[in-house]
């Protein structure tokens, strides 16, 4: 689901409920970080891991542990970028060279509607309108939930650029629904317009990011990208 979203230079790997290796898959630092957490999150934690491990392999990277940093980013080996995302009964990791891109978020939340009152913390009047667009379009997609699983990858997308904190109102994101065929997974895209000064890359100061989306599985996942040699764009 994650890799199809992602352009080729990206490797993703992903996981479908509990691989079953738990604590016995992590590394001691990483073990470390877990010396007051709970059953759910050490599982998490370490399901996202494995992901992020096999990818790295794929990738041609000696495997290690994945700690996180600051804001809970994970820091990844030099040379290396990438994103991690887990929800209930899913994980996935997806990684790239930094020479092939200059940063990467991904996001999969559960094809469910959002609990009450998060979309108006989440949403822009101007968000707001076209989700009500989109729901006439394919009612059964649940709008506010990808709408915030959008702005969870453009968060994570922003921050090894700036290592600053970006709001959900610091963003405008415009989704687009593809074509679907008989029988086919919703697809589309997302355009997110930066509201605040955007990060510099290669030189270039970038004002917006683009990404994918889908729905399988009853779940959404949603993948930012931005390019390692961004053309020039327009201030916000």
């Amino acid at each position: 689901m994650m890799e199809e979203l992602l352009p080729e230079s990206v490797v993703a790997v992903e996981s479908h409920g509990d691989d079953g290796t738990g604590d016995a898959s992590l590394y001691p630092e990483e073990l470390a970080v877990l010396s007051r957490a709970v059953g759910k999150r050490r599982r998490e934690f370490a399901s996202v891991r494995v992901c992020a491990r096999r990818a790295m392999d794929k990738l041609g990277v000696a495997p290690g542990p994945v700690l996180p940093g600051e804001r809970g980013a994970p820091r990844w080996p030099a040379g290396v970028i990438g994103s991690m995302t887990h929800c209930e009964g899913y994980a996935a990791a997806a990684l790239a060279r930094a020479g092939e891109l200059a940063s990467l978020g991904i996001d999969a939340e559960p094809h469910l509607t959002l609990p009450d009152d998060v979309l108006e913390a989440v949403a822009l009047p101007g968000e707001s309108a076209r989700l009500e667009l989109l729901g006439a379009r394919m009612p059964a997609v649940h709008w506010d939930r990808l709408l915030f699983s959008a702005k969870e990858s453009v968060y994570k997308a922003w921050f090894p650029l700036t290592r600053k904190w970006l709001d959900f109102s610091e963003a405008d994101i415009d989704i687009t629904l593809d074509p679907v065929p008989s029988g086919g997974a919703p697809t589309g895209g997302l355009h997110a317009r930066l509201l605040v000064p955007g990060p510099v890359v290669d030189g270039v100061t970038v004002q917006s990011f683009t990404g994918r989306w889908t729905v399988r599985h009853e779940l959404l996942a949603t993948a930012i990208t931005v390019d390692r040699h961004p053309a020039a764009q327009p201030a916000a």
